[in-house]
Parts: structure tokens; C-alpha cells; sequence
């Protein structure tokens, strides 16, 4: 049986306070991409802690990726916005608009943080890169735009320390990655999925009694 590691809302709380003056120093993000559903939380949390005095909060975009790890044998490849790799799927269910530039404009040139809750087989932020790195590529064309180049950098709260299906560009795996924590394979239950906040939190204390690692 996979072993279960309870984390409470306080302890992503910390986890995004003490990373923060990590990612302010090695990357300064202008704006955060959330994952959904897993980044929203942390991404709203770290916004507090990047926060400069005087200066305007840092926006928070979103995007929802679905990640399959076995197709329907009525699926066939090659489905507009799915991505196969290693016998996964990862299917958009909200992206940024780029129907007349919209959303994607504001990326153009800028030094976007990518967060998510955890980096388990490594397929959907493979996937959010890639298709990231496409459409700011577009919007550039686009745009005309000959400045500085976009780059993308990535926070997760957990790294689970396993083999990935995905893989990152080297330029991000080498120093623009960031887990707050790395953890064994594990299952990672967060305060948003438990539908008794109470009980989840009495299990969280009851691990942490015990001296579970988390």
C-alpha cells in the first residue's frame, strides 16, 4: 500500500513563505501561471510573500490540464490540444486566450513562474512548458516583438523523488526549478481535496505525532 502524507493548509503556508525569497532572488517572476487545481493555493500564497513594497501584486493567470494515464481504446492520437507521451494524455480544460492576443501578450518578454502543488510523473508541466512556449512564440510573431525573450521557471510544493515519464528543458531542470519539498513516492492528500477539513487535519497532527516525514 502507498504510503499517505497528510499536509495541512499551514504547512503549504510555510512552504510557500520560505521559498519565496528563493524565487525572488534567482528569478523575480512578473507574473504567476497556476495549474489547476493544484496551483491555485500556493500560487494565491506566494504572491504575499514575492510582494514588493510599494510595487503592484503580482497577477496570477490559469490554466487546467487533465492528465490520463490510460486512453479509452475509442481515443484515437493526435487529438487537437492532447499531448501523448509514455502512454499518458494530458488534455487542456482552460488555457489563456489568444482569440486576439488577449492573455498572451502580457507573457511576451516577461519572467513567468509556473506553480503547481506537485511534480509527480513530470507529464503536465512537460506538457504546460511546451504548449506555453509555443503560443508566446506566436504572440511574438505576432506582435512584432524583437526584445528580451520570455522565460519560464517553475515552483512546486512537493517533488515526488521518482523516475518521470516527462522531462524538462535543460535551461529549466538546471536552474529554474523549484520544489519546496522532495518527498518519496507517496500519496499526497492536500487540505483542498478533503471533504472533512477537520478529519484531515486530525490525521495531519496524529502523523506528525508519530514523527512521519513530511
Amino acid at each position: 500500500m502507498v504510503p499517505k502524507i497528510y499536509v495541512t493548509y499551514n504547512e503549504v503556508h510555510k512552504l510557500c513563505q520560505e521559498s519565496a525569497d528563493r524565487i525572488l532572488a534567482e528569478f523575480k517572476p512578473h507574473l504567476m501561471i497556476a495549474i489547476g487545481g493544484g496551483g491555485y493555493v500556493p500560487a494565491r500564497i506566494l504572491r504575499s510573500f514575492l510582494k514588493k513594497p510599494a510595487s503592484p501584486n503580482i497577477p496570477i493567470q490559469a490554466i487546467g490540464l487533465s492528465l490520463y494515464e490510460s486512453l479509452p481504446e475509442t481515443m484515437q492520437p493526435g487529438t487537437p490540444g492532447d499531448v501523448e507521451t509514455a502512454g499518458t494524455r494530458v488534455t487542456r480544460t482552460q488555457w489563456l486566450d489568444l482569440s486576439s492576443l488577449g492573455e498572451m501578450s502580457n507573457l511576451v518578454g516577461k519572467k513567468v513562474l509556473i506553480v503547481d502543488e506537485v511534480d509527480d510523473t513530470r507529464t503536465t508541466l512537460e506538457y504546460a512548458v511546451k504548449e506555453l512556449e509555443k503560443d508566446v512564440q506566436i504572440a511574438s510573431e505576432r506582435m512584432g516583438y524583437q526584445g528580451e525573450p520570455t522565460e519560464f521557471s517553475i515552483f512546486v510544493l512537493h517533488n515526488k523523488d521518482k523516475e518521470k515519464k516527462g522531462h524538462l528543458p535543460d535551461r529549466i531542470e538546471n536552474g529554474r526549478y523549484m520544489a519546496a519539498r522532495t518527498v518519496g513516492d507517496v500519496w499526497i492528500c492536500y487540505p483542498w481535496e478533503a471533504t472533512d477539513i477537520d478529519q484531515h487535519d486530525e490525521l495531519a497532527n496524529k502523523q506528525a505525532a508519530n514523527g512521519t516525514t513530511k
